[in-house]
């Protein structure tokens, strides 16, 4: 392929920057440009200590992200140096975190995204669906961890009835890699041993800490899904109440036959709205199967092929364009859910 950068930047950086959710409003660097009046804003050839960025990030008037771009064929993940030589010689920026004045740095060539949060003590970067929107970054950077960390490290697992030992000293140890900065965990338990409960229980100390506010639980059957949420109606608190009393606690749609013989319970379906208008207020848990979310994703032209007669067959209840891709996806919207998967569950936040 013989596109130039420039031709990169223009005909795919750009274009997904302004198919973003508010849309980021791309702007030529001048002398005249009033910086501190920029939100949701990106700036191509930002002056640096160091050399101009690519791209810089604009929300609320502050600088807080820099994209550094290549050509397509170019791989972008060790361009991420070039980003943090220019968060290092950024003039705007609204801190410093051991010599980096911007928070959050992306490598890209269009076609995949490399991300690093240049705060945090472990420079670990990653590889991301797409960039974050302005309302993103603006929730990132508020966001202060410690005091989710020093909740979770100073009140006892012991508050949570039915705990069993081993469960007590699974939660601790999970915890104790999500405050060391782990992003994914698989935690494997073998049958019988709780695995739904110690789930639910671990949601709840996430949410209590307030490390994070929307959590999904993903199955692969809808009796799974079901089980799931009977559990989180029947776990009871450290306050004497139950889950869902505390927090919503949300599902797909389910037909009797998804229940088998257990006890009837009320289910309440997710609400269209905080698919495609969350808002950084909404805190609460989905409890979905891979087909639901297949559809809730990209529709059902692009999802799993089904049969009507297919007992976990899903209809599509939103449109393609109103999906959770577009507001809550990796880097779309107000923050980005917690997944936790049953019954081998990788935790990530």
């Amino acid at each position: 392929m013989t596109e130039s950068e420039w031709q990169t930047r223009k005909q795919r950086i750009d274009a997904r920057l302004r198919s973003m959710n508010p849309p980021w409003q791309i702007v030529r660097y001048g002398d005249d440009l009033d910086l501190a009046a920029l939100d949701c804003h990106t700036v191509e050839e930002l002056p640096t200590a160091t050399g101009p960025a690519d791209y810089g990030l604009f929300v609320g008037g502050k600088l807080l992200g820099i994209i550094e771009a290549k050509k397509v064929t170019v791989n972008p993940q060790n361009v991420l140096e070039q980003a943090k030589r220019y968060a290092e010689g950024a003039f705007q920026g609204p801190g410093n975190w051991n010599g980096y004045r911007v928070p959050f740095l992306y490598a890209t060539n269009g076609e995949i995204i490399w991300h690093l949060d240049a705060r945090q003590q472990r420079h670990v970067s990653r590889p991301i669906s797409n960039f974050h929107t302005a309302p993103a970054l603006e929730a990132l950077f508020a966001f202060d961890q410690k005091p989710a960390h020093a909740w979770l490290l100073d009140t006892p697992t012991e508050l949570i009835i039915r705990l069993r030992d081993y469960q007590r000293r699974c939660t601790v140890a999970t915890e104790g890699a999500i405050i060391g900065g782990r992003r994914e965990l698989l935690v494997a338990m073998a049958t019988g041993t709780g695995k739904t409960f110690l789930t639910v229980a671990q949601i709840y100390r996430l949410l209590e800490s307030q490390f994070a506010r929307r959590f999904l639980f993903l199955v692969d059957r809808k009796a799974l899904a079901a089980q799931a949420v009977r559990e989180f109606n029947a776990f009871t608190t450290p306050h004497n109440q139950k889950f869902t009393q505390e927090y919503e606690v949300y599902s797909q749609r389910f037909q009797k036959e998804d229940f088998g013989n257990d006890d009837p319970f009320d289910p309440k379906v997710l609400p269209n709205e905080y698919l495609t208008a969350p808002k950084s207020s909404h805190t609460f848990v989905y409890v979905s199967t891979i087909q639901r979310m297949a559809r809730n994703l990209f529709g059902a032209e692009d999802s799993f092929p089904q049969m009507r007669g297919d007992a976990e067959y899903e209809e599509t209840l939103t449109r393609p364009s109103d999906t959770l891709s577009h507001p809550m996806g990796e880097g779309r919207g107000e923050g980005s859910p917690v997944v936790l998967r049953s019954p081998l569950s990788p935790l990530r936040s």
